[in-house]
């Protein structure tokens, strides 16, 4: 049987790469202009085509000759276009340029004409002052699409620790593709998984663990619900990194456990703080081991300052998380590698969706595809 495709656009290190791969997709291509990023990527997806590129230069017959496939074979365009002009947290500017990359998303729907699409953003990005600039956008789609009203999804109902919203944007061809409804995307009552869930079985940080080798740790073996099951295992075929998944499966390691050497004042003031308290300084909250994390952020590339996101503190230990704790927290298995520096790694997580989540969207999706590509085989 013909597996379904997808292209992931703006696919960072692949949150929703991933999330496609476990619920039954082939990720054909992923296109991403940050070649860092794009790097990743292709450690962790070594199977798929990677292009570092500018998606606004992008034609969409390039797009699908780059995927290796013609015109109708596109199954799912995803992505997840920059949302910092729109995010409630940032400037807000809506004359950042990225902004205009979310128009180019839709062009390349209707350029390609994928059996669906599915895209990802900040609620922000309903805001009053982005509205023209979004239905400027959706207009793109052509008229035969029927596209459900914006969905705004919080990762925590879908079995990911994290309390991250965000709003996805979801259409599909009827013609070529049994009907979606707003209500296939409602949560389907998953356990609720606590930063304390989230952590366990991750090593005891040493501040002084700051080179490659020395983030590679052992952990310990975890139950077997159906989170830990994500973290440590449910590798589609044709993913993960070699070597990493060596390591992991052979030695028990992973890879991130990259410590951070506080003065001892903060050491002291951390050591004070209650969950769910913000430090005065840092800004930083606790983490609450009873509770969700809040949502992590990615800071900025070297374009824009290269300023470090502001990281949580550990519910227990009077430090700053770990690049391999933001990872579970967001939703990553074990296995998966990011970038060895805290600085890209961070940035590669927080600018992410998490794989959880898109693998609840697209498993529902795949369901229809697959009734479609049964009836016509």
């Amino acid at each position: 049987m013909h597996q379904p495709t997808v292209i992931d656009l703006f696919a960072g290190v692949g949150g929703l790469s991933l999330g496609a791969s476990r619920a039954g997709f082939k990720v054909a291509a992923a296109v991403e202009l940050d070649p860092i990023a794009s790097g990743t990527h292709s450690h962790n997806f070594p199977l798929v085509a990677h292009a570092i590129t500018d998606i606004s230069k992008l034609s969409g017959k390039e797009l699908l000759r780059h995927a290796n496939l013609s015109n109708g074979e596109l199954d799912g365009l995803i992505g997840g276009p920059p949302c910092q002009g729109f995010s409630s947290i940032g400037k807000r500017d809506i004359e950042d340029p990225r902004n205009k990359l979310l128009s180019h998303f839709f062009r390349l729907v209707k350029e390609t004409e994928p059996r669906f699409f599915v895209a990802e953003n900040v609620p922000g990005i309903n805001a009053e002052r982005n509205i023209e600039l979004l239905n400027r956008s959706l207009a793109l789609i052509p008229k035969h699409y029927i596209v459900l009203k914006p969905l705004i999804l919080k990762a925590h109902e879908y079995g990911a620790p994290t309390k991250r919203k965000r709003v996805f944007f979801i259409g599909f061809d009827p013609a070529r593709m049994e009907e979606l409804h707003e209500e296939d995307f409602l949560p389907n009552g998953v356990t609720p998984v606590t930063v304390g869930t989230a952590l366990l079985g991750l090593p005891q940080i040493r501040a002084g663990w700051s080179s490659e080798q020395q983030s590679w740790r052992r952990i310990s073996p975890l139950s077997d619900s159906r989170f830990h099951q994500l973290a440590s295992g449910i590798v589609p075929s044709g993913v993960g990194d070699p070597r990493s998944l060596e390591r992991y499966f052979d030695e028990q390691k992973v890879s991130g456990c990259l410590g951070t050497v506080h003065q001892p004042e903060t050491v002291a003031r951390f050591k004070r703080l209650k969950p769910g308290e913000k430090d005065a300084v840092y800004k930083s909250i606790r983490l609450d081991r009873n509770d969700f994390c809040p949502t992590l952020r990615a800071g900025t590339a070297a374009d824009r300052g290269s300023f470090q996101a502001v990281r949580p503190i550990h519910p227990s230990s009077p430090r700053v998380i770990t690049p391999r704790e933001a990872a579970r927290l967001q939703g990553f298995p074990d296995w998966f590698v990011f970038h060895p520096t805290k600085w890209h790694s961070f940035r590669q997580i927080g600018n992410s969706v998490s794989p959880i989540l898109a693998e609840q969207i697209l498993s529902r999706i795949y369901q229809k595809a697959v009734m479609v590509t049964a009836k016509n085989a």
